[in-house]
């Protein structure tokens, strides 16, 4: 004897597994001496993390540019994670304090563009901390089930290619000089200004 299930109850189970099978997609910034290394560490000792997660790898957090987060999220990222070495132990001395001053303003900016501030996420792991790395990943990825599709308009967000940043600079309270550019945190020409 074959017993069916009546069809509205079948419809409704199949809508709750479509909502719990969302699996999000998260673009991962990782900088090549620690946080990349973290990651093939976990992959070389077997550690699991969900599949989620497409790192790309920078020579350093410090250089990730706003522009990549914000073309990740218009081509469609759920999420996207920055990574780096712990402040203090960077490669380039300081840089990843830079991608700290950097990830906060992204967050500030990505709210106001209507982003959930979770869906940005900064994450400090050394070379060593392989296990740690993939614990975050999947911490990462569960709360970004849990926030669901980011469900905007894959490319038509942000025109990064028209983005003029010395307005943007501007816009932020900044002076005419546009923002400082060397490693040591001057722009000549923006020192110069100033002096006058």
């Amino acid at each position: 004897m074959s017993a069916q299930a009546p069809v509205a109850p079948a419809r409704a189970e199949g809508a709750a597994t479509a909502a719990a099978t969302f699996e999000p997609v998260i673009i991962g910034f990782t900088c090549n001496w620690c946080s990349y290394r973290a990651a093939d560490l976990a992959g070389t000792a077997r550690v699991k993390y969900p599949p989620n997660v497409r790192l790309i790898r920078l020579m350093c957090s410090g250089r990730l540019d706003p522009t990549f987060v914000l073309k990740a999220f218009s081509e469609g990222a759920d999420a996207v994670l920055v990574s780096g070495c712990h402040p203090g132990e960077c490669h380039y001395i300081e840089q990843n304090y830079k991608a700290l001053r950097r990830f906060q303003l992204l967050q500030r900016t990505i709210e106001a563009l209507g982003i959930e501030p979770g869906r940005l996420q900064l994450v400090w792991a050394s070379a060593a901390e392989g296990v740690r790395l993939a614990n975050e990943i999947a911490r990462v990825t569960e709360e970004v089930r849990a926030l669901g599709p980011l469900n905007w308009p894959a490319g038509n967000i942000v025109d990064i290619d028209s983005v003029n940043l010395d307005t943007a600079w501007e816009a932020t309270g900044g002076d005419a000089g546009g923002p400082p550019e060397a490693p040591g945190g001057v722009n000549p020409d923006h020192a110069a200004e100033t002096a006058r």
